[in-house]
């Protein structure tokens, strides 16, 4: 079956400002490599509808929901760009994209469920693995994992769901959503000191966090996978797996200090996918999440992309 490919042009909108590491032009870059490469004619692109609120209030508190709502309202209007905190802005537009972004991870759980697709991918934006249960921060509004996991087992029934999150900063919007669910695995690594200075003690033990010191390469990366992530995965048995896609571990990028390549990226996401047929029929869900350098987030997503959709190079 065929490898699912979410965007919407609402998600190119959103713009946080002249110099904001999370800009549009992170969409154009994947885009443009997917089609340079010919890989994007392997796979079924679709576009994304915007989420409905009882799915969003599945992750987020309604208090939250409908707070972020009027904020939003009252930016569109003012046409003018207004701060959350020192690093995420809103804009025109940016309630749109936000809603798009977490309705193509519903949309393309809903399409991998349905057997419409095995697997798929959404190359979104905002990210969203920092947003929380009841605040927006470090460039995230919305969880569009969490929601989409939670989409999975409230909506559609499963029983058991995994998160993996590969990002190079912590995920702690989806472990304050998820800590203590015991429906919910979720394995992470995360440089360590860096934003947002959480993870080191696990909330739950449904949460397996692994810390990693500033410039840890590939094969410890690797080492750490197959010691730690691997078992706990296996021994959880999961329906379906999300994967918070963060490609800010790459050596090129400079908001972390660590050092995978693109045949990292190939490697985990092989291993994962791994997991998904011999107890999740193969079903996996990625959402993108960091990743600022734009030539290696191009090239790492084909990578990732290649490996999902069993394309060879």
């Amino acid at each position: 079956m065929a490898t699912a490919y979410y965007t919407h042009p609402a998600c190119r909108v959103h713009d946080m400002g002249a110099g904001h590491p999370e800009s549009p032009q992170r969409l154009d870059a994947i885009a443009d490599h997917l089609i340079a490469t010919g890989l994007l004619v392997a796979l079924d692109a679709r576009e994304a509808g915007a989420v409905c609120e009882r799915d969003l209030e599945l992750a987020h508190d309604a208090g939250y929901v409908a707070a972020l709502r009027t904020f939003m309202q009252q930016v569109d209007e003012r046409g003018t760009r207004r701060s959350l905190d020192a690093d995420t802005v809103a804009g025109p537009g940016t309630w749109q994209a936000a809603l798009h972004a977490a309705g193509a991870a519903v949309a393309a759980t809903d399409a991998v469920l349905d057997g419409e697709v095995e697997n798929a991918f959404c190359a979104v934006r905002p990210p969203g693995h920092h947003a929380t249960r009841r605040q927006a921060m470090g460039f995230c509004f919305f969880n569009n994992v969490a929601i989409a996991a939670r989409h999975a087992l409230e909506v559609r029934g499963l029983d058991r769901v995994a998160i993996v999150d590969f990002d190079v900063h912590h995920g702690n919007g989806t472990e304050d959503i998820v800590a203590g669910d015991e429906r919910l695995l979720m394995v992470s690594f995360f440089q360590h000191p860096l934003y947002p200075n959480s993870g080191t003690c696990p909330a739950s033990d449904n949460l397996l966090n692994v810390p990693l010191p500033p410039y840890t390469k590939g094969p410890e990366v690797r080492k750490m996978i197959e010691a730690l992530w691997l078992p706990r995965l296996e021994a959880f048995e999961p329906q379906m797996i999300f994967i918070s896609a963060g490609f800010d571990a790459h050596r090129d990028d400079e908001l972390g200090q660590l050092g995978l390549v693109e045949a990292d990226y190939a490697w985990i996401t092989e291993r994962i996918k791994r997991v998904a047929e011999r107890h999740a029929n193969g079903r996996i869900v990625s959402c993108l999440e960091g990743g600022y350098n734009l030539g290696a987030l191009a090239r790492s997503v084909a990578s990732h992309l290649r490996v999902l959709a069993d394309v060879a190079r």
